[in-house]
């Protein structure tokens, strides 16, 4: 026993460790004494000295104290906040590598979650991008004060300390322009900023977006209060500093949450939406329609989706968490019709506009898949072909049992979270085959990874 106690680990202590791979956060993995290790900022193939800053029953977390001997692709981040921000996880490593090791994230999210033959998957090389940066058309940074003035960033990992961000190098220049002008104008009439600890004050968070192609710029105020105080000032300065602004937005959300925008939506000058072109198609986007936040990649994922979905012009297909019919209307035209679904209801509105813009053959509904497909199948209407495109979260497992009953021949699955993909697909095995994974990287320089799958049904 006492020989045990000293296999222990304790926080504080320090030990060698040799990193394996990349865990899905991007932080390093390595064992001691069996336990798994995650190391924020170690790289697979060093050598470091960690000390432990968390111990649970199945892991530790640890801190690099020393690099002993340091990854041959190891890069100097060119973020000042780089370590403080925590927007980004792998600045500091190559960029080729970064797609060699999100490739590698999916393949152990399989591992972990699925029953599969992982080595018998067809799991492609990761789509990266020629420029890698100043690709985000959004940006969502909360408001704060600091020594008297206006502040707006995101808030450091694991804590509570707003870390101011003039310029974002993964932002579009632009937003990064008008988000500073925006945080001026509040500085300069004096507004009322939301304080966290105390619960008071009134703007909480700047939403900024751009039409990358088309140039046309959104801006949203989230405010804790009904009331956004000095208004009309703060519009008229926003008019007056920012012309190309064609849309600005009050959303309020007075709850104490994480979530950032609340249910309630006012245009307070301007238009209700801006639009993006993307390839043929323009898409009028809303103050909380979900749309990529990297449009040179969005197209190749797209165009990803529609060689998975194999169109001939003769199938039904289902656009389930459709948001504005960003990826319906993209592969619509080769469609004999379309049907989508999604629970925010500005959302389908936007999908309504866009999908009648070029004359599709469309039916967007406001609701889940779970609710909408048993009732179209009740009336008759069997779907060929599912494409999928869930929240972070996953497919609902509703959603799912639908599906098994409806089985239609694809099941195309966009996911941004190789976890719940693996679990779905796991849910999934039992009547579908996995016929290729396809690795997008939409957010170079972060842990995250896209991909498109291609199930087939299982013939039997």
């Amino acid at each position: 026993m006492k020989q045990q106690d000293q296999m222990k680990l304790k926080v504080k202590q320090s030990f060698p460790l040799t990193i394996k791979r990349l865990g899905i956060n991007g932080e390093g993995v390595g064992y001691f004494k069996r336990k798994v290790v995650f190391v924020p900022g170690a790289l697979p193939g060093e050598e470091v000295v960690v000390e432990a800053t968390k111990v649970h029953p199945k892991f530790a977390e640890g801190k690099i104290k020393k690099i002993r001997k340091a990854s041959s692709h190891r890069t100097a981040p060119p973020c000042p906040v780089y370590e403080q921000c925590g927007g980004c996880q792998l600045q500091h490593l190559a960029y080729e590598q970064q797609l060699k090791e999100k490739k590698d994230i999916v393949i152990q999210s399989f591992e972990r979650h699925t029953k599969l033959d992982v080595d018998s998957l067809q799991i492609r090389d990761t789509i990266g991008m020629e420029h890698p940066w100043k690709y985000r058309n959004k940006s969502q940074f909360q408001t704060g004060k600091h020594e008297g003035k206006v502040i707006a960033g995101l808030y450091s990992l694991n804590s509570h300390r707003l870390i101011d961000i003039p310029e974002c190098i993964v932002q579009q220049p632009k937003i990064n322009e008008v988000l500073t002008t925006v945080k001026n104008i509040l500085q300069d009439v004096n507004i009322s900023i939301y304080d966290e600890k105390k619960n008071k004050g009134a703007v909480k968070t700047i939403v900024t977006r751009i039409g990358v192609n088309t140039g046309q710029i959104q801006v949203v105020l989230i405010t804790a209060t009904k009331e956004l105080p000095k208004k009309d000032l703060i519009i008229n300065e926003i008019k007056k500093r920012l012309p190309e602004v064609r849309s600005i937005i009050q959303n309020i959300n007075p709850k104490k949450t994480s979530l950032i925008f609340g249910e309630k939506t006012i245009t307070l000058a301007g238009e209700e939406t801006i639009e993006e072109q993307l390839g043929d198609y323009t898409y009028a986007l809303s103050a909380r329609a979900f749309f990529q936040l990297n449009p040179e990649q969005t197209v190749k994922l797209y165009n990803e989706v529609k060689k998975a979905a194999q169109l001939s012009g003769t199938e039904k297909i289902v656009d389930a968490y459709c948001g504005s019919g960003t990826i319906g209307l993209w592969v619509g035209k080769d469609a004999a019709e379309i049907r989508g679904m999604d629970v925010i209801a500005e959302s389908i509105e936007n999908a309504r506009q866009n999908a009648a813009a070029y004359g599709m053959n469309a039916l967007y509904q406001v609701g889940t898949a779970e609710e909408w497909l048993p009732k179209w199948l009740k009336q008759g209407w069997h779907p060929d072909v599912v494409i999928v495109d869930p929240p972070r979260t996953g497919c609902d497992s509703a959603f799912l049992s639908t599906i098994k009953q409806i089985k239609p021949t694809r099941f195309v699955y966009v996911s941004c979270n190789p976890s719940t993909l693996a679990k779905d697909i796991q849910q999934l095995s039992s009547i579908y085959k996995v016929e290729y994974i396809q690795p997008v990287d939409m957010f170079p320089h972060t842990a995250h990874v896209e991909c498109v799958v291609l199930m087939s049904r299982v013939e039997k």
